[in-house]
């Protein structure tokens, strides 16, 4: 049975606080940095991809 769900967002660690997003390729969206909470994860609000901190980065405030 095939799924009407959209794919679930795309997941990238990063090594930055904040993590900066332009939506990846040709049509992409503006640049945004987006903060890291204190668990290490942001949300792209153009894109929806999810930023998490990559294990033992120190993210710089």
């Amino acid at each position: 049975m095939a799924s009407n769900l959209p794919p679930p967002p795309e997941t990238i660690e990063t090594e930055t606080n904040p993590a900066r997003c332009d939506g990846g390729g040709a049509l992409g969206h503006p640049t945004i940095y987006i903060p890291l909470s204190p668990d290490g994860r942001g949300e792209c609000g153009y894109c929806d991809r999810v930023f998490v901190l990559k294990a033992g980065a120190r993210a710089a405030h």
